[in-house]
């Protein structure tokens, strides 16, 4: 059975590959969903999967990708229902 999150990310994680990075987990953790970078510096995440890869989602976008800097994560329960994982454009 599949679980959907909502993260919402914050700190240093614009400019520093976050939105990348988080596509290429994704797809390597077999997740479906989306990223985005907010107009107030955050990084928005859908993810949806089975709940094991999904921890191991929250986990690793909990530190990010090597040159951001995480300050908080917000992680709330979501839905919808997505094909592939896919970044979107700013809002």
């Amino acid at each position: 059975m599949a679980v959907t999150k909502r993260l919402l990310i914050t700190g240093r994680v614009q400019g520093v590959g976050f939105r990348f990075y988080t596509q290429r987990k994704a797809r390597e953790l077999g997740l479906t969903g989306w990223v985005r970078n907010c107009r107030d510096g955050s990084v928005e995440a859908v993810i949806q999967g089975v709940p094991g890869a999904v921890e191991t989602m929250i986990a690793w976008a909990r530190r990010g990708p090597p040159s951001a800097v995480v300050s908080d994560m917000l992680v709330s329960e979501a839905s919808g229902d997505y094909a592939g994982f896919e970044t979107r454009p700013t809002e």
